[in-house]
Order: structure tokens, then C-alpha cells, then sequence
């Protein structure tokens, strides 16, 4: 008898465990439900509960982001005839050609002017012209003579003789001759009948008449003729040795 009661007691504790143990899950909390990501994700709502300041849920409610992409297989793609063309070539306008100035001959400086010394027995401030060496000379006290170099005329218009200076001007306009007109329109050079004085005019800075002829001394624009003989008579100076001498001269 003691053994079937252990027995039985025995069975009836071992067929009670199972009833336990479904009466204890019967009061716990279930377990989370899972589901896959791909029903969840487009349809579900996430809820997250946080607590409040007072104390209470707040239910937070967040949308799953939906991405849309264009359907592809609906794109024609265009193209469009590209056609290479050859870049312009713009040639650059031609330079002008550049005239070469011709080089005027330097001045020669055997001609500048010095004090040399004189022995001729004239005056001081008389006027000594030496056609042949291309020299004037201005006597001075002592036995010296202030000398410059001149320009002379072309064989033909030399001439000689014992002049006084009657007229003295500055920038002196020029008048040539007629005679000297026609003449230098024979060789193709046209002379103007008068020209105002300035840098352009022949007779220069300065001039001094000599007595009641058609000769002078006066200045000239081309200080390379210095030591030549190129005039039509007249005797012709640099411009800085004329006005030097038109100072001198009284």
C-alpha cells in the first residue's frame, strides 16, 4: 500500500508540473511578436513610448521614409548630331612697313667754336670770313679771335668784299628771289614765295644782313651742312653759334 501511494503521489506530482507550468506562462508576459522587415517596414507604424514631465507616455509616431525611383525603362534617350567644325582662322591685319629715316651726317666737330689766336692787324668786333677753310672769325682784344665753323656757297655764288651789318633779326622770315625760284623749280624743288620764321626756315635762329646786298650770315636747320659748301651765297651757322655771334656783334 505505502508503495502505490508513493506511487500515486509520485504521478499525481509529476501530472501536476506540466498544469504548473502552464498556469505560470498563463501570467508572464508574452513574447514579442516578430515580423519580417518587408511587411513591417511599408505598413506598420513604430511606436516608441517616452515618458512626459509629468510622468505620462507620450506616444511618438515616426513614418518610414519612402524612396521612389523614376521608372527607367521608360527613358528614350535623344542624341544629337554633333558636328566638328574647324575653328576660324583670323589672320592678324599686316604690320605697316616701317620707312627707314635716313641718317642725317653728324656734325663735324673740327668746326665747333674756340679762342685761337689772330694776327690780321683788323679792329676788335670786326668780322673775318675765310671761305676757302670754312671759318669765321670775331676779333677780339689781345690778339685772339673767337672762330666758328660755317657753311659757304656752291662754286658759282662765292663772292667777296667789305661789308657792313645794316640789320639784325631774330626768327627772321624768309623771301627767296625769283630768280632763285625759278631756278630751283628747273631742278624740281619748289620754293615757297615767303615763309614765316620758326625751326622750319631755312635762314634759322638768327640773321645779319651784310650792307645793301641779298647775303647774310644767319642760322640753319641742317647743322650737318657746317664745313660745306651747299648755299646760294649766303654764309650759314649752327643756330647755338648764331645767336653766340648776333650777341657779339654790334
Amino acid at each position: 500500500m505505502k508503495t502505490g501511494i508513493l506511487a500515486a503521489t509520485a504521478a499525481m506530482f509529476l501530472a501536476a508540473l506540466p498544469a504548473a507550468g502552464q498556469a505560470q506562462s498563463r501570467y508572464s508576459a508574452p513574447p514579442a511578436a516578430k515580423l519580417s522587415g518587408d511587411l513591417a517596414s511599408p505598413w506598420i507604424l513604430q511606436l516608441r513610448r517616452k515618458p512626459s514631465r509629468d510622468g505620462r507616455y507620450a506616444v511618438e509616431v515616426s513614418r518610414p521614409s519612402v524612396t521612389i525611383e523614376p521608372d527607367r525603362s521608360r527613358f528614350v534617350p535623344r542624341y544629337t548630331n554633333r558636328v566638328e567644325r574647324e575653328p576660324v582662322r583670323v589672320s592678324a591685319p599686316a604690320a605697316a612697313p616701317v620707312k627707314a629715316k635716313r641718317s642725317e651726317p653728324e656734325f663735324d666737330p673740327r668746326y665747333e667754336p674756340q679762342m685761337v689766336s689772330f694776327e690780321g692787324g683788323e679792329a676788335p668786333g670786326t668780322v673775318i670770313i675765310d671761305t676757302d677753310a670754312r671759318f669765321l672769325y670775331l676779333v677780339e682784344d689781345g690778339g685772339m679771335a673767337r672762330r666758328y665753323g660755317i657753311g659757304v656757297g656752291r662754286p658759282g655764288f662765292e663772292w667777296a668784299g667789305e661789308h657792313k651789318v645794316t640789320r639784325k633779326a631774330e626768327w627772321p622770315s624768309w623771301t627767296p628771289p625769283e630768280e632763285m625760284r625759278q631756278r630751283e623749280a628747273a631742278r624740281g624743288k619748289i620754293l615757297p614765295v615767303t615763309m614765316d620764321g620758326g625751326p622750319d626756315n631755312p635762314l634759322g635762329a638768327r640773321a645779319m644782313y651784310l650792307g645793301d646786298t641779298l647775303y647774310r650770315i644767319h642760322g640753319t636747320n641742317q647743322p650737318w651742312s657746317i664745313g660745306k659748301a651747299v648755299s646760294s651765297g649766303c654764309i650759314r651757322m649752327r643756330n647755338e653759334d648764331v645767336i653766340d655771334l648776333y650777341e657779339r656783334v654790334r
